[in-house]
C-alpha cells in the first residue's frame, strides 16, 4: 500500500497521523538516534525529512540511520531542488501555491522532475501554504514569498480550493520553522471545511492539546519538528494524543 493511499485511508476512516519533521542540520547522530527510538515507541506514523537551508551534506546520512533504525516510512519533505534521496520512501512535490513566485509555483519543479522520474519515490504532489507565524521565517526569506495574514481565513481557504481544483493531492499550511503563533483553528477548519484532500497542518505545534485542537478543526496530518529537537520526549505525548482521537 501506498503512502498516499494510506493517508486517503485514514482520513476516510477519520483516523489522524502523525509525523515528526527531522532537520538533518539541526540534530547531532545521538540526537538523531534519540529521536528514532523514541519514534518507534510512540507509533509515529512518517519521518518529514528536510529544511528550508541545508547547509550540511547530511541529507543522505540522516535517511540511512533512520532506515537502518527505524520501519516508520521516510517522506522527503524538499526546501530546494537539491534535497532528493533515492533512500526515501516517498516525496511532497511542493507547489508554494500562497505566494507568487514562479520558481516556487513551477519552475524548481522543472529542473526536479526529470530527476524524480528516475527515481522509485512515491511522488504526492502537494500545495504548499506558508502562513504568518509572527515573525520571518527562514521558508520565507529563502522563498521570497509573502505569508498569508494571520487572520485571513478565507484568503487560506480559497487558496487551498484552488490547489486542490489544480489537481494536488494533499494542502500543506504551515507556520514555517519556528512559528511563533502556530495557525489557528479557525483557519484550519476554515481550509478543511473547503476541500477534500487531505490537510496537512505544522508550525508552532508544540503540545498535546495543541495537536488535538488542529485535529478537531480538521487537520489529517500533524507535523511536529522544532518542538521534539527540544524536548523529544514530546514525541510520546503528541502521538498518544493525535492516535487516541
Amino acid at each position: 500500500m501506498g503512502i498516499y493511499h494510506n493517508i486517503l485511508k485514514n482520513k476516510k476512516e477519520g483516523k489522524k497521523i502523525f509525523a515528526i519533521l527531522i532537520d538533518p542540520d539541526k540534530q547531532s547522530n545521538e540526537e538523531l538516534l534519540f529521536s528514532i527510538e523514541n519514534a518507534n515507541q510512540s507509533n509515529v506514523d512518517y519521518f518529514f525529512v528536510g529544511g528550508s537551508l541545508l547547509i550540511y551534506d547530511a541529507l543522505e546520512k540522516c535517511i540511512q540511520t533512520i532506515k537502518e533504525n527505524s520501519s516508520i516510512p521516510v517522506v522527503l519533505f524538499p526546501g530546494n531542488t537539491m534535497q532528493v534521496s533515492q533512500s526515501a520512501d516517498a516525496i511532497l512535490f511542493l507547489s508554494l501555491i500562497s505566494g507568487r513566485n514562479p520558481d516556487m509555483l513551477i519552475g524548481n519543479q522543472v529542473i526536479t522532475a526529470p530527476i524524480l522520474k528516475q527515481t522509485s519515490l512515491e511522488i504526492i504532489s502537494t500545495g504548499y501554504i506558508l502562513v504568518d507565524s509572527g515573525k520571518p521565517t527562514t521558508v520565507s526569506y529563502i522563498s521570497n514569498t509573502n505569508p498569508i495574514p494571520y487572520e485571513k481565513n478565507d484568503i487560506a481557504a480559497c487558496t487551498a480550493m484552488a490547489g486542490e481544483l489544480l489537481g494536488l493531492k494533499l494542502i500543506y499550511a504551515d507556520g514555517g520553522s519556528g512559528a511563533l503563533n502556530p495557525i489557528s483553528a479557525k483557519m484550519i477548519q476554515e481550509i478543511s471545511e473547503n476541500i477534500n484532500t487531505p490537510l496537512i497542518v505544522g508550525g508552532g505545534i508544540c503540545s498535546a492539546e495543541k495537536a488535538i485542537e488542529n485535529c478537531n478543526a480538521g487537520a489529517d496530518i500533524i507535523v511536529v519538528g522544532n518542538a521534539i529537537e527540544k524536548d523529544p520526549k514530546l514525541i510520546k505525548e503528541i502521538s498518544e494524543a493525535i492516535h487516541s482521537i
